[in-house]
């Protein structure tokens, strides 16, 4: 491998831990990171949809990936970028260098259903911060689809390295390694990691490990090498939590599980509302199962 790629391996879509007042607890953060780290993850990724950045303060946001730097290093830290506008998220590329980052990960357009030419605009304007961009395809929580087609245009114009791939359609990566051999492939949803993994991705933008690291980067390197043997009986035993991570309550369902498993998961910030009761037994049960079978 001629060039560094940090997106590779698995890297933790970063919960973030709130005080009681919803102030962000950047104290805990910094330990969480550093936890991930301990437990064989490979880098965290502050401010994507786990991490609440929608509803974080310019402040809060610009902390919480200045917070990991600190206890992770740079090269381990992917912030997401995500923002309305081009300039801004481009700024927020250009925040993610300053403070040392290696990579960034960046949603299309998604205050409105954007055409080609917007997005490939988007990404031309991120690109221009000078950090490698990985596209995130989320045509599930936002209204424009990264399909290979438009993904291909993106690697080719050289604005994308890498997308993580959240459709949850395993035929596209097949479809993306014809079109862009070159673009990383990496795992956007927890419940398709087997999938995708022996469809050859290069890395796993993660939820669950926020609470369950060290089985799940064990299933990760099983997977990845072709290991059924380790990795069916693993996922089979953990894709009743990995599916929360693909449901609307993904937030409230991980930060639950981190509670039972000993972590600071805690509450979320408004609008997000807490689980409801059926939620809330189906998670713990799940969470607790998990636990009790060892895989904390």
């Amino acid at each position: 491998m001629s060039e560094h790629r940090p997106w590779r391996g698995v890297l933790v879509a970063t919960a973030l831990p709130l005080h009681d007042d919803l102030s962000v607890d950047q104290d805990a953060y910094a330990e969480h990171c550093a936890w991930l780290i301990a437990n064989g993850c490979d880098g965290v990724v502050p401010n994507g949809s786990l991490g609440e950045y929608q509803v974080l303060t310019p402040e809060e946001r610009t902390r919480v990936v200045e917070t990991a730097v600190a206890a992770v290093g740079g090269e381990r830290v992917m912030p997401g970028v995500a923002a309305y506008g081009s300039a801004e998220a481009r700024r927020w590329a250009e925040q993610a260098g300053e403070a040392g980052c290696g990579a960034v990960m960046l949603l299309p357009p998604n205050a409105y259903r954007a055409d080609e030419r917007s997005v490939l605009a988007h990404y031309a304007e991120v690109a221009r911060s000078g950090l490698p961009v990985v596209a995130y395809n989320n045509p599930i929580d936002t209204k424009v689809d990264l399909v290979p087609e438009l993904l291909s245009r993106l690697h080719g114009e050289g604005y994308v390295r890498a997308v993580k791939e959240f459709s949850g359609d395993v035929r596209r990566a097949y479809r993306i390694a014809e079109l862009a051999p070159d673009l990383d492939l990496l795992i956007g949803a927890d419940d398709v990691l087997l999938e995708l993994a022996l469809a050859g991705a290069k890395g796993w933008v993660a939820g669950y490990p926020n609470a369950l690291p060290a089985s799940c980067v064990e299933l990760y390197r099983a997977a990845l090498a072709g290991d059924l043997d380790t990795a069916t009986p693993l996922y089979r035993a953990l894709h009743p939590l990995l599916r929360w991570d693909s449901k609307v309550e993904f937030v409230q369902a991980i930060k639950l599980s981190m509670d039972l498993a000993g972590r600071r998961g805690g509450p979320c910030r408004p609008p997000r509302v807490p689980l409801l009761p059926a939620q809330e037994a189906a998670v713990r049960a799940a969470t607790e199962k998990a636990l009790a079978a060892g895989l904390a």
